[in-house]
C-alpha cells in the first residue's frame, strides 16, 4: 500500500514490468545491443540523478532486486509481468514469458503473468497461446507491432493473422489485449507503432479490453480521438509517469487531455520498471496538482479519488483483483527453492 501524509492508504497495481535479461551474452547481434542501450538513456534522461543504474545492473537484475524495488521500496500491492520476445535481437529473447513465470513462482500473489503472441507465427503460435492459457493461466497478452522478425519489420492488429489470434484470445477468456503504442526504440520503426489499427480491433472485438501502452505517445491526439470512440480502450501511462518528475508541465497537459476525453475510469498507473522505478514516480504523482489554467480550460481534476483509481482501481477491475481487501488479501508470500515461504 502507499501512504499519504495524511495517512490514507491507496492501493497499487504496476501494470507494466519487466524480468529482462539483456546481458552482453544474451545480445544475438548490434540491435539488442542498440534496443537495450535506447532504454539506458530513457532510463538516465528521465530518472533522478539518485536513482540511476550502473549500466551493468540495468542490463540484468536478479529477482530479489525487482521484489524489493516493486514491493517492499515501491508500495507496489501487485504487479503486472509483460513479455517482449524479441527474438531476432536476443539470444533467449529479452522478457520472455518463460523468464517472467520464474519471478512468478517466487513471488505467485504479487505478480500478475501476462503472456504474449506474433501472428506471424501462424498455426503454432496459435497452440502455442493455448498451451500458456493452460499453463500458466494468463489473463492478458502484451503485442508489440513493431517487432522485427527475419524480413519483416512488424505487423498490424488488422492483418488478418492477427484477428485469428484475437479471435482465440476471445474464446480462451484472456481478455486484456496490452499493445505498445508508443516511442519508437532503435532500431525498431516509428510507424509500425501507430495506433490507427486499434480503432479497428476495438470495433471488431467489443468483448476484449485493449490496453494501449504508452498512451500512444507521441501520437496521443490520435489515441485520444481513437478511445473516446472505444469503451473497450484503456490508456496505460508507462513512459507518460515519469514526466511527472522531469517535465510537469508537459505531463499536466497529457494528463488533462486524456482526463478529459477517456474520463478517470480508464487510465493505469505504470512505471515500465526497470527502466524506473515505482516509488519516486508515485511520489511525485501524489504530491501533482493540475494547474489551474488547465483545470478551468478543460474542467478535469486531479484528485485523490482520481489518483485512486489509477494507481490501483482500475487495473483491479480489469484483473478481479480485490482492491478493497487491501494488503490482507496479498500477503507477498516468497516462495524459496526449497519450497519453503517467506515475506517478500
Amino acid at each position: 500500500m502507499y501512504r499519504t501524509a495524511e495517512g490514507e492508504e491507496i492501493f497499487v497495481v504496476d501494470g507494466h514490468v519487466h524480468f529482462w535479461d539483456a546481458s552482453p551474452a544474451n545480445q544475438a547481434n548490434r540491435y539488442g545491443k542498440g534496443f537495450i542501450d535506447c532504454f539506458y538513456d530513457y532510463h538516465r534522461n528521465l530518472s533522478p540523478a539518485e536513482r540511476i543504474w550502473p549500466r551493468e545492473k540495468f542490463l540484468e537484475y536478479d529477482a530479489e532486486t525487482m521484489a524489493r524495488d516493486l514491493f517492499a521500496e515501491g508500495c507496489v500491492d501487485v504487479a503486472i509481468l509483460q513479455p517482449t520476445r524479441l527474438r531476432d535481437f536476443f539470444v533467449r529473447g529479452f522478457n520472455t514469458v518463460e523468464r517472467n513465470a520464474v519471478i512468478k513462482e517466487l513471488y505467485p500473489d504479487r505478480f500478475i503473468l501476462n503472456g504474449s503472441f506474433d501472428p506471424r507465427d501462424g498455426e503454432a503460435g496459435l497452440e502455442a497461446l493455448e498451451a500458456a492459457k493452460e499453463r500458466y493461466g494468463i489473463r492478458g497478452v502484451k503485442l508489440y507491432t513493431a517487432e522485427w522478425r527475419g524480413s519483416s519489420r512488424g505487423y498490424k492488429l488488422t492483418d488478418a493473422w492477427a484477428y485469428r489470434y484475437l479471435e482465440k484470445c476471445r474464446e480462451l477468456g484472456i481478455r486484456n489485449i496490452h499493445v505498445h503504442k508508443g516511442p519508437t526504440i532503435w532500431p525498431l520503426d516509428r510507424d509500425a507503432f501507430d495506433v490507427a489499427d486499434v480503432d479497428h480491433a476495438a470495433s471488431d472485438f467489443p468483448e476484449l479490453n485493449f490496453i494501449v501502452e504508452h498512451v500512444g505517445l507521441p501520437r496521443l491526439e490520435d489515441f485520444c480521438w481513437i478511445a473516446t470512440q472505444e469503451p473497450n480502450v484503456y490508456g496505460g501511462l508507462a513512459v507518460a509517469m515519469p514526466f511527472v518528475r522531469a517535465r510537469p508541465l508537459y505531463f499536466a497537459r497529457v494528463m488533462a487531455e486524456l482526463l478529459f476525453w477517456l474520463g478517470p475510469d480508464r487510465l493505469l498507473f505504470a512505471s515500465d520498471y526497470a527502466i524506473w522505478e515505482p516509488r519516486w514516480i508515485l511520489d511525485a504523482f501524489m504530491a501533482f496538482q493540475l494547474p489551474e489554467a488547465i483545470v478551468e480550460e478543460t474542467g478535469v481534476t486531479l484528485d485523490l479519488a482520481v489518483k485512486r483509481k489509477i494507481l490501483g482501481q482500475n487495473a483491479a477491475r480489469l484483473y478481479d483483483l480485490d482492491f478493497a481487501a487491501g494488503r490482507s488479501a496479498l500477503p507477498g508470500r516468497r516462495r524459496g527453492a526449497d519450497g519453503a515461504e517467506g515475506e517478500a
